[in-house]
């Protein structure tokens, strides 16, 4: 993974706490760019294999047609209520779509693990379940970008 960041390097993750933290949230926020230019972020639940970060998305969703005419992206994936607590990664580059759309279980060998990863750490099962709605991006990020404020000295 290619660490991208210029400022705060005193607070930024090393690459096995960016890999432990994106292993262990669930929740991710996803921003998009539609065909006029506007953004759109929505959030989605995710799995990370400690190289990609896969998206399981609606097919019939803006984020999914803003991403068909520009696979560009960026996701942040963050935690902490109080100030000195924040932290977080955000990962950008653009996506591939990986496997059919929508994903209805056909077999296929570049899907196994995340789908496992992805079913374990949600939903608590042991194999990938297809309401044949949604699909997957995989992102293998060009910038990594990462913050934990909990290493701010407290005076």
């Amino acid at each position: 993974m290619t660490v991208t960041q210029r400022r705060g390097r005193r607070i930024m993750m090393t690459p096995d706490e960016i890999d432990a933290f994106l292993r262990e949230r669930r929740t991710c926020r996803v921003a998009t760019v539609s065909k006029d230019g506007r953004p759109h972020a929505g959030a989605l639940w995710f799995a990370w294999d400690g190289t990609s970060l896969w998206l399981y998305s609606i097919t019939r969703s803006k984020r999914w047609a803003d991403l068909r005419h520009d696979p560009r992206i960026a996701v942040v994936v963050d935690d902490g209520e109080e100030y000195g607590e924040l932290r977080g990664v955000e990962l950008s580059g653009s996506v591939e779509f990986v496997g059919e759309a929508p994903r209805t279980g056909e077999p296929h060998p570049g899907l196994e693990a995340p789908e496992r990863l992805f079913a374990a750490k949600n939903f608590g099962l042991e194999e990938m379940f297809h309401d044949g709605r949604h699909a997957w991006l995989r992102l293998t990020p060009d910038a990594v970008t990462s913050w934990d404020f909990r290493k701010i000295p407290q005076s």
